[in-house]
């Protein structure tokens, strides 16, 4: 009898979970299906189209330059700077060899041509800036009849030959502070407002003196900069990133993320200035360079390490500005309306009667 039991319950089928049959899909699973597909591919979208906007054929956009002649000789140049690149070349006089060795130094021109075929550029900024002013004025040097002789007077760091370890550091700082701003609240979204702000000034030491610690002399040496400053902007830039992402994520909910990263990661990273300056963008590019975090810490970045701090100031005003703005409206979002709803319920209660 036990036998016969067993048997019938051996042989009776298992229903799988496939088996079973499901309603069909409704409108909440159409949107859990569709809205991921959607969003992922217009970020994807939107990275590609300003990437290949950005970089696909870049050329020059007023790109500075300074030159010592004058008078016709100036003329002249300037011609055949038109020539060769229309719109693309602003020039700059200096008085003589030395004022425009000192603006290439600093990076308020990109090259100086003196003259004679005699060309003073820095190779620190990059590849692509160095072979733009090398061809330019190889042909004003060849319609003057001269032989182009250059001077490298900002030399790119031993570490960094192709000038563009600056970007990868910078986009690896906003990748982070990208990804802090989502996890504080992911991870933690009921903690208190102090000991968040506090989270971030941590994130944006620590990351600071370890970005500076490997990019730096003590590391690749790819910005041979003074160590404390180079902590301070780049603890800067990435919590100007990690408090904007807050931002972001607690005025918009979900959208923010999304929204973030086209902002900071997308936008941010190919203005940056850190493949190649900004005069090299589209138009409606290159402002972006001048107020988002990336591009502004990424200057200052390149002027401590190569030419003699050029942005440091602009980034010490800028990029506090984001971050104490960023602070401000989180304060309002997650202290003060918290709190005003109690202190109104209580004032709405009857208080009791004195003794």
């Amino acid at each position: 009898m036990s036998q016969q039991v067993v048997t019938r319950a051996t042989r009776r089928p298992h229903k799988h979970a496939l088996d079973v049959a499901h309603p069909p899909p409704g409108p909440g699973n159409l949107r859990a299906v569709l809205l991921p597909v959607a969003v992922v591919l217009l970020i994807g979208t939107v990275f590609v189209s300003v990437y290949l906007a950005a970089f696909h054929a870049p050329h020059p956009h007023q790109l500075r330059v300074g030159t010592t002649e004058i008078g016709t000789a100036q003329a002249h140049l300037s011609q055949d700077l038109e020539r060769i690149a229309p719109g693309g070349f602003a020039v700059e006089t200096y008085p003589d060899a030395s004022a425009a060795r000192d603006a290439v130094q600093d990076r308020t021109v990109y090259a100086a041509y003196l003259g004679d075929g005699k060309l003073l550029y820095g190779s620190a900024n990059g590849a692509a800036v160095t072979a733009t002013v090398t061809t330019a004025f190889g042909s004003v040097a060849h319609a003057e009849h001269h032989e182009l002789a250059v001077e490298d007077v900002a030399p790119a760091a031993a570490g960094d030959t192709r000038g563009l370890s600056v970007f990868y550091a910078a986009f690896g700082l906003v990748l982070a502070g990208y990804l802090f701003g989502m996890t504080t609240y992911q991870l933690a979204p009921r903690l208190q407002y102090r000991w968040r702000m506090a989270s971030l000034a941590l994130f944006g030491g620590v990351g600071g003196l370890l970005v500076a610690l490997i990019a730096g002399s003590t590391g690749f040496g790819a910005l041979p900069g003074p160590f404390l400053p180079l902590v301070v902007v780049i603890s800067l830039m990435g919590a100007a990133v990690g408090a904007t992402t807050m931002v972001l994520l607690r005025l918009f909910g979900p959208a923010g993320v999304s929204l973030a990263s086209i902002l900071l990661l997308i936008l941010g990273n190919s203005s940056s200035g850190g493949i190649m300056p900004a005069a090299y963008l589209p138009a409606w590019l290159r402002p972006l360079s001048e107020i988002l975090p990336v591009g502004v810490g990424v200057r200052a970045m390149q002027g401590l390490s190569r030419f003699q701090d050029d942005g440091l100031t602009r980034a010490l005003v800028i990029l506090p500005l984001w971050v104490l703005g960023a602070a401000l409206v989180l304060y309002l979002k997650d202290v003060f309306r918290r709190e005003a709803p109690t202190v109104a319920r209580e004032q709405r209660e009857p208080q009791p009667a004195a003794g």
